[in-house]
């Protein structure tokens, strides 16, 4: 068995392709590979994000987006907390004990918030994902109950919840509103999607 020497030139010529071949095939294998990694967007969407709530006045509510949702963040006045206990004989869920959406510890009372007079919730309702309207004003008005106190109206198919997203007996909503895992980052910035500090 012979073999037949190669010389330098073609040697120099095996190796530059060889090389080459092994970088193109880098350049192809990185944009397949990084295909499988989340996109920016989809990192960003499952975000926590910060909201400042110093502006924030009783009576008022801010809306933010979180995880492609409508995240309400309300300060309730006084008044409209000490109305929130009145209604628990008429509510389907009072204490937040369903499992549906699991409310978090901190949100299991009459409130449902950390903070009893800054109440956050996610604006989708538990029946078919339809948003509520906001009805704070006291009062008999078309579509709700002549002794209305104040609070959310479905009006996709007549759901009613008070101030706390907790939602009335009777109607089409089985659960109340989803409160999301969040946490006070100072007494004027909110950090929702996370509520435990690294």
């Amino acid at each position: 068995m012979s073999s037949t020497p190669v010389d330098a030139s073609k040697r120099t010529w095996l190796i530059a392709s060889g090389c080459a071949g092994a970088v193109g095939g880098a350049f192809v294998a990185v944009p397949f590979v990084s295909s499988f990694q989340p996109s920016e967007r989809a990192k960003a969407a499952g975000a926590a994000v910060e909201v400042d709530i110093s502006a924030l006045q009783p009576g008022e509510k801010v809306t933010v987006e979180w995880r492609g949702k409508p995240v309400w963040i309300m300060k309730r006045t006084p008044e409209q907390l000490a109305a929130l206990p009145k209604f628990d004989g008429q509510l389907a869920d009072p204490k937040s004990d369903r499992t549906a959406y699991p409310t978090p510890d901190y949100a299991k009372n009459t409130h449902r918030s950390i903070k009893p007079e800054i109440f956050v919730g996610v604006g989708i309702c538990s029946h078919l994902g339809c948003s509520p309207s906001d009805k704070f004003q006291a009062g008999p008005q078309p579509s709700l109950p002549d002794d209305w106190q104040g609070g959310f109206l479905c009006p996709c198919h007549g759901s009613t919840f008070d101030l706390a997203g907790r939602v009335f007996k009777n109607k089409p909503a089985p659960d109340n509103l989803e409160v999301p895992p969040h946490m006070y980052v100072s007494d004027t910035k909110l950090l929702i999607g996370e509520d435990k500090k690294a």
